[in-house]
C-alpha cells in the first residue's frame, strides 16, 4: 500500500557503491567513523514506524530514503538521526497530547490567520481588482514593446546539455584554484580543488570548470595552480557551494601530472 505522506525526490544523486553510501552517512553522523557497512534505519513520522534504507541525496541537507514498498521520501539527515533514538516516538506523542484541546478549539486557533467569511475577504479583493483594471487600461495605451520580452527566455532554454557517462572515464584538467566551502556537519570547512579546461577523452566532451575534494591523494602530488593533470574518475552534475562550478569529479585515480 503506498504511503500518502511521501515527498518524491524526483531527480537525485543515487549512491553508486556501498562505500560512497557509508562515507555520506558518516558525514551526516548517521554512522560512526569505525562503521564498515551500512545499516537499516527507522523512519518515525506521520504516525508510522517504517524501516528504510538511504539510497542517495538531493543536496547536503536532503537525504533520500526508500521504504520496503519501493517508495522514496526526502528527509533532513539530522531529523532522521533523531528518529533513531528510542524515545523519539514518546516525545512526539507527549507533545501532541499537550497541544491537543478536547473542546476542539485548537483547529480553529491554527486557522485564525485565514479569513473565515466572505465579508472578510471582500475589502481586500475589491481594491486589488480595481488596481488590476487600471493597470490593464494603462498598459493597453502603451506601445506593445512587452511582446518581444519573452524571446530571450526562449533562446536560453535551448542551451545544450552535456550527457555525462555513468562509469569512470579518462579525463584531463588544469588546476584553477584551491579553496574551502562550508560544511554544515562539521566545525571545519571542506578543502576543494577547482579545475578548468576539463575534458573527457572518450566519449569526447568539454566540460569547462569542475571541482573535487582536496583529498590526501591529491595533496601528495603537491599540485600548483596551472598544473595540467590526467586521471580516471566519475563525474556528476553537482554545483559547488557558493561557486558557479556545475560538475563534481568523484574519486580521481591514476593521476599523472604533465611534465613530471
Amino acid at each position: 500500500m503506498p504511503y500518502a505522506f511521501t515527498l518524491d525526490p524526483g531527480e537525485f544523486f543515487a549512491f553508486g557503491t556501498e562505500a560512497e553510501q557509508i562515507d555520506k552517512c558518516k558525514e551526516w553522523g548517521l554512522l560512526s567513523e569505525k562503521a564498515a557497512k551500512t545499516k537499516t534505519f527507522t523512519y518515525k513520522g506521520n504516525n508510522v514506524h517504517l524501516s528504510c534504507h538511504i539510497v542517495g541525496y538531493v543536496d547536503k541537507m536532503t537525504a533520500v530514503i526508500e521504504f520496503d514498498n519501493g517508495q522514496r521520501h526526502c528527509v533532513h539527515p539530522s531529523y532522521l538521526k533523531e528518529m533513531q533514538a528510542s524515545g523519539f516516538g514518546q516525545k512526539t506523542a507527549a507533545s501532541s497530547e499537550e497541544n491537543s484541546d478536547p473542546s476542539g478549539t485548537s483547529d480553529t486557533a491554527e486557522q485564525s490567520d485565514v479569513p473565515t467569511t466572505p465579508k472578510d475577504a471582500e475589502p481586500a479583493i475589491t481594491p486589488k481588482s480595481e488596481q488590476a483594471e487600471q493597470a490593464e487600461s494603462a498598459s493597453s495605451s502603451k506601445p506593445p514593446k512587452a511582446e518581444t520580452a519573452p524571446k530571450p527566455a526562449v533562446k536560453k532554454g535551448k542551451a545544450a546539455k552535456v550527457e555525462l557517462p555513468e562509469d569512470k572515464v579518462k579525463m584531463s584538467a588544469t588546476i584553477k584554484e584551491f579553496t574551502t566551502v562550508p560544511n554544515h556537519f562539521s566545525d571545519t570547512d571542506d578543502e576543494v580543488v577547482i579545475y578548468e579546461a576539463v575534458s573527457i577523452e572518450e566519449p569526447q566532451a568539454e566540460l569547462g570548470d569542475a571541482w573535487s575534494s582536496y583529498s590526501a591523494t591529491l595533496k601528495k602530488l603537491e599540485l600548483q595552480v596551472g598544473d595540467k593533470i590526467q586521471f580516471e574518475a566519475k563525474v556528476i552534475a553537482k554545483k559547488l557551494t557558493k561557486h558557479p562550478v556545475p560538475y563534481k569529479i568523484n574519486n580521481p585515480s591514476k593521476i599523472q601530472k604533465e611534465g613530471s
